[in-house]
């Protein structure tokens, strides 16, 4: 999951809107969003190492994470970043609490950020720089770098959550076809970012240029899927559209009441 977008307890009766992508090798093998079996979890599934990028739970429990970019790591990490959303999503700890434990495994795992929560706690953190911390009421936009580093990337999609998506869920008068609309053509923007304002990771300026976008095409590598999830007080509305593939333009769809 390369680039994510949230409102926390912005809006009324809903404490979570979020919109996503995740980016991935296009042959890495992947189930579409669904009820995990035995599990309180509903996700789609890596099938190479197991885990997920994104999940909730239908107790309002959630969970979202982005690879940390960092072209010197060429270290191999013995656990899958998958299994700290499933980890999280199968427990019964306080956000905060799961947060402070993981720091304690946090360098067993290659980079990342990770944004956990229930209906009335957020938390973020980083395992290359930030420690937990308790998120207050607003918009949160990151990418592949730290939250609280500004690329142009996040810039940019911050600006159309809040200026154009946001405003239309405020409007009763909004439909839900003209919701959906919105969500996918900010997920789908290509726009490049220039050069000169590219962040240094440590790979190579044409590579970064690539990944520079909302939405990433190329021949090996590129957005898999993109997702709008909301949770209201007393339900979960989360739409998953597959971008990739013989599935490709699929739309999954989770209703679901908050026990």
């Amino acid at each position: 999951m390369c680039i994510v977008a949230l409102a926390w307890q912005v809006l009324d009766d809903m404490p979570l809107c979020l919109i996503s992508n995740r980016d991935e090798f296009y042959q890495r093998p992947t189930s579409q969003l669904h009820q995990w079996e035995n599990s309180p979890i509903i996700a789609g599934k890596d099938l190479q190492l197991g885990g997920t990028w994104m999940g909730v739970t239908t107790q309002g429990r959630w969970a979202i994470v982005t690879n940390f970019r960092d072209g010197h790591d060429k270290q191999h990490y013995k656990t899958s970043r998958g299994y700290l959303i499933q980890n999280f999503l199968e427990s019964d700890q306080t956000p905060i609490r799961f947060a402070q434990n993981l720091e304690k495994q946090q360098c067993d795992y290659a980079g990342f950020n990770l944004f956990i929560g229930d209906r009335t706690q957020a938390v973020y953190l980083s395992n290359r720089g930030e420690a937990p911390q308790v998120l207050a009421n607003g918009v949160f936009v990151v990418s592949n770098g730290l939250l609280s580093e500004d690329w142009e990337k996040t810039k940019h999609l911050r600006k159309r959550f809040t200026q154009e998506f946001l405003p239309m869920l405020q409007l009763t008068t909004t439909s839900e076809q003209d919701l959906q609309y919105a969500a996918w053509d900010i997920l789908q923007d290509e726009r490049k970012v220039r050069a000169d304002l590219l962040p240094d990771t440590g790979i190579d300026l044409e590579m970064e240029h690539l990944l520079s976008s909302t939405f990433i095409q190329s021949p090996i590598y590129g957005t898999r899927c993109s997702n709008f999830l909301r949770i209201k007080k007393h339900a979960i509305e989360w739409l998953e559209k597959t971008q990739q593939g013989e599935q490709a333009g699929d739309v999954v769809r989770i209703n679901s009441s908050v026990s």
